[in-house]
């Protein structure tokens, strides 16, 4: 692995156990027992180390999105392995969320991209969700500001739950992952064709 590489796992590592006020480039240089002007030759300042991990879990829901919309035959498999796999990312870049405020905050760049995805993930999402209903897997007479409201439900959930577990539950990643994605879905549960409604009760529900 190259130095950069080692730099920006080290760092997620810390930012995660430690948060994001907590963590200079000092104490990512002194954990890789690298000197402080190597690491600066690589990374002036966190924040450049942070817009890079930003990027990489924004590229990282790229990938899944696009191969959400890929699948021409969308299954309520696919909706389900897409909420857990997104949990999943989120939580191993978990600082971001629950520092997220101040990150925006003393990174404009940052908040900047981050009002961008959301319109543009907001588009992708309605596409998303018309082929859900196309693959009669949603039903065809869902209003469209239901279906328009339940994509900001979306982002409010995805973007506070590790705060939440953090507060309330306290759940180790495995079960705070499964235990978020199906709140997640249970969102979609009104949204399902009385077929599909049965299938969710049954895999999800009743196995959980």
């Amino acid at each position: 692995m190259k130095t950069k590489d080692k730099i920006l796992s080290k760092a997620l590592e810390l930012f995660n156990e430690k948060g994001y006020n907590n963590v200079t480039t000092r104490h990512i240089a002194a954990d890789l027992k690298i000197s402080p002007g190597n690491l600066h030759y690589h990374y002036k300042h966190s924040e450049d180390i942070i817009k890079i991990l930003f990027t990489d879990l924004i590229l990282k829901m790229d990938v899944l999105l696009n191969d959400l919309q890929k699948k021409e035959n969308k299954t309520l498999e696919d909706l389900y392995h897409f909420t857990f796999s997104t949990y999943e990312v989120f939580y191993s870049f978990r600082f971001i969320f629950v520092n997220f405020f101040d990150i925006l905050k003393h990174i404009p760049v940052i908040e900047a991209q981050y009002e961008s995805i959301n319109i543009t993930r907001k588009d992708e999402f309605q596409i998303i969700f018309k082929g859900f209903q196309e693959n009669h897997i949603f039903r065809n007479d869902v209003p469209d500001f239901i279906l328009e409201s339940l994509t900001t439900q979306l982002f409010i959930i995805a973007d506070n739950w590790i705060i939440h577990n953090s507060l309330s539950f306290k759940l180790p990643k495995d079960k705070a992952v499964k235990h978020y994605a199906l709140i997640q879905m249970n969102l979609f549960y009104p949204l399902l064709t009385k077929e599909q409604q049965k299938i969710y009760e049954s895999k999800y529900i009743h196995s959980s």
